[in-house]
């Protein structure tokens, strides 16, 4: 008997040592040290007839994508001086001719560029037919949904989605994935042979898109001087290049002379003249990649 009690005595004792030991511990544990954010990545690849210049932004990174809008067109360098950003991608349509915009453009919540005050587009009878479509074209969007940034290509009358707020659009077109709407946005009228893109011609092109973790992807695509001005992509080869990059979402911006990007302190221009040498061609309205 005498054994079995020093046994539980012996027991007890430890318990309570045990008991004593536990609460001496710190009352948190050490958080594991945050995982870096992911960086952003360009690559460029040689195509058969052009040079893709790429840039994929990871999703729930410390980057965003929004927009900016000159009052007077300038080139993506000028856009990288006024606004320090990572990367500057060539974005909305314009008219070279009055210098005025011919896609919508809302930053912050306010509309600042609207293709409606443009008199040579609404007052053009080449396009009145077409209007309708012109003014509802496909747009790049940014909402804020509670505390969570999330991205989108939609139509421009399309309402934003429930429990969501719409901080930023920049309009262009056409949707070039999950389906390529040149007909439907009016670019493309086969009965009266209209194809205001040369949609299926090669060209230097510009494009955004939205990967389905929410990842951003900027596309510039450069006619190749070894090959000359019959070089770059059509817009159907665009929308299959996107796809090959991972893209569920995807559209066409402003292309040709105005294609142009700016990286890290170098700037790419896509279209070449006739000897072969860069376009720098002025633009409207771009899209910035910078830190949040």
């Amino acid at each position: 008997m005498r054994k079995i009690w020093l046994l539980g005595l012996t027991l007890v004792t430890l318990a309570m040592v045990l008991w004593f030991n536990m609460r001496s511990l710190p009352t948190s544990i050490p958080t594991v040290a945050t995982l870096p954010a992911k960086p952003i990545r360009y690559e460029q690849r040689t195509l058969p007839q052009s040079i893709a210049n790429i840039l994929f932004i990871p999703a729930n990174s410390r980057f965003l994508v929004t927009p900016a809008l000159s009052q007077k067109v300038d080139t993506v360098e000028k856009f990288a001086q006024k606004y320090k950003a990572i990367a500057i991608f060539n974005a909305g349509f314009f008219d070279p001719a009055n210098q005025k915009t011919t896609s919508y453009v809302i930053i912050q919540g306010k509309l600042v560029a609207d293709p409606k005050q443009n008199e040579r587009l609404v007052n053009n009878p080449n396009l009145k037919s077409y209007l309708g479509q012109i003014l509802n074209r496909t747009e790049f969007r940014r909402y804020l949904c509670g505390q969570t940034v999330k991205y989108d290509i939609t139509l421009h009358n399309q309402s934003a989605p429930a429990g969501c707020q719409l901080v930023d659009a920049m309009g262009a077109g056409p949707q070039l994935l999950p389906e390529l709407t040149l007909a439907e946005e009016g670019f493309v009228d086969n009965t009266n042979k209209r194809d205001a893109l040369g949609s299926n011609q090669r060209n230097a092109r510009t494009a955004v898109g939205i990967t389905h973790d929410g990842s951003i992807v900027l596309v510039m695509v450069a006619q190749n001087p070894s090959i000359g001005g019959n070089s770059g992509i059509p817009l159907p080869a665009l929308a299959d290049l996107m796809k090959t990059l991972g893209v569920e979402k995807a559209m066409n911006l402003d292309g040709g002379s105005s294609s142009s990007l700016y990286y890290k302190g170098k700037t790419f221009y896509g279209k070449i003249d006739l000897e072969g040498n860069s376009i720098k061609r002025p633009v409207k309205s771009v899209l910035l990649v910078r830190e949040n």
